[in-house]
């Protein structure tokens, strides 16, 4: 708990047997309440590694369902065992756990609703290996979208996340994509709400076990973004009615 709040961290895992043992270790377990792993029909050992580490609430899709599924039900989870801080942390051991007391105590304090670890500020992500294609699409991607949803975030693009529940119970993220785009659907979302999001910065490591989209992925990825962002500012401006941005409680 966190100043009577529940903090459940949410592990949205693909072939992450390797490196869940690192990834859990360095979890701040005096702050957090439960563990929720999904395995999205990983093809090594996750789900063994998981319960030899004693992972309490572990579900496995039966087929895979893709990174924005997996986040589903991650936070359907997480929301149905009462967590009022809810943080996705990769279990690919690329973003240090160790950033967690920062960012629950954030929005545990009411200071923010929405966490993000930036690899950006600073110098974090050529330092820790991110390729240079992957940099540079990031700021030109990130660059675009600032401008189209009239924002100021260093990076879109973090799989390290910190949401209260309020964000989580009131944006309709169920109603988003299965595959990558679902991250920059649930920040559309999340804007259109009125939520502030917060960054730190945040170390990264890039090594041949950490989970990564391939060039042509990651060149369908960012058409995708540029969508989502044209879609967002469509729908601000009037010209076009989003359904995505429709909240859950309306």
């Amino acid at each position: 708990m966190y100043r009577d709040k529940k903090v459940v961290v949410v592990l949205p895992a693909y072939n992450a047997a390797r490196t869940l043992h690192d990834t859990v270790r360095e979890i701040p377990f005096e702050l957090v309440d439960e563990l929720v792993l999904v395995d999205d029909d990983s093809k090594d050992n996750t789900i063994e590694v998981a319960h030899r580490l004693g992972i309490k609430h572990i579900i496995k899709h039966e087929q895979n369902k893709g990174y924005g599924a997996n986040q589903k039900t991650c936070y359907n989870k997480a929301l149905e065992l009462g967590a009022d801080i809810i943080v996705m942390l990769h279990p690919d051991y690329q973003y240090t756990p160790l950033l967690l007391h920062a960012m629950i105590s954030m929005i545990g304090n009411g200071v923010y609703p929405v966490v993000f670890g930036s690899r950006i500020l600073g110098k974090g992500a050529r330092r820790g290996g991110m390729p240079v294609y992957k940099y540079f699409s990031n700021r030109i991607l990130t660059f675009v979208q600032n401008v189209l949803l009239n924002q100021h975030l260093s990076e879109y693009h973090t799989g390290y996340r910190a949401f209260s529940r309020e964000v989580l119970k009131r944006v309709n993220y169920v109603a988003n994509a299965d595959g990558f785009i679902f991250d920059n659907e649930i920040v559309a979302q999340i804007f259109h709400c009125g939520y502030e999001i917060a960054e730190i910065t945040c170390p990264t490591k890039y090594f041949p076990e950490a989970s990564s989209i391939r060039f042509l992925q990651s060149m369908k990825y960012g058409f995708g973004v540029l969508r989502v962002s044209l879609l967002y500012f469509l729908n601000k401006t009037g010209v076009f009615h989003w359904k995505r941005l429709t909240n859950r409680s309306a």
